[in-house]
């Protein structure tokens, strides 16, 4: 939440209005939750330019994208998460990992091992090679592979960070969604929307 919608990702708010209205003629109990990201680099980078604390920018943000998606007449969620009132499920869940031998801990970072998974790969259709080529990953000297993907970051003085088993920092995307999906949905469920432009690599990590 960082700058406004525009006709691009207001499309998809139909789209899956338009599924959740049909499941519901259908069914007798749907579950909405529609997440909203409020830590993200993205955000510090705006704040900065804009000369405003990352929480005004974020609750202007929500305010008016709340306002544009009654414009266009789409259902509000029933649950609508934010990323920082779950930071406490997220670690929990890279904790999990790390015990798994799925994640690790590198120079305050902690990193999902793609090797330790077989299947990675597998939602996309993709080999390893051109993921690592199609992602903008960070080739950082403290990874095992270019393919892991960071879950927990150290935050500088200047940045959003709250206490870990790693020290101060800020998690990362793709384990934002990761927890909340899980504590609101469960570890599995039914359908997950979102962009084709997003299956790699935000809904494969």
């Amino acid at each position: 939440v960082y700058d406004l919608i525009h006709i691009g990702n207001a499309r998809p708010l139909v789209v899956f209005d338009v599924l959740v209205r049909l499941l519901r003629h259908l069914y007798p109990h749907v579950t909405y939750v529609r997440n909203i990201t409020d830590v993200d680099d993205k955000i510090n980078q705006r704040a900065v330019e804009r000369g405003i604390s990352i929480e005004d920018l974020c609750e202007a943000t929500i305010e008016q994208f709340h306002r544009d998606a009654g414009e266009i007449k789409v259902l509000a969620p029933d649950v609508e998460p934010r990323a920082t009132h779950h930071i406490a499920e997220m670690i929990a869940m890279i904790e999990m990992l790390i015990a798994s031998g799925y994640a690790y801990e590198a120079e305050g970072h902690v990193l999902f091992s793609v090797a330790a998974m077989p299947s990675y790969g597998q939602l996309s259709g993709r080999s390893i090679d051109e993921m690592i080529a199609g992602a903008r990953v960070e080739v950082a000297s403290y990874k095992r592979d270019p393919a892991d993907f960071v879950l927990w970051k150290p935050s500088q003085q200047d940045q959003p960070g709250w206490q870990s088993p790693w020290g101060t920092g800020r998690p990362g995307w793709h384990i934002e969604c990761s927890a909340m999906s899980a504590r609101y949905l469960g570890e599995m469920f039914d359908i997950h929307a979102g962009g084709l432009d997003l299956i790699f690599p935000h809904h494969e990590n």
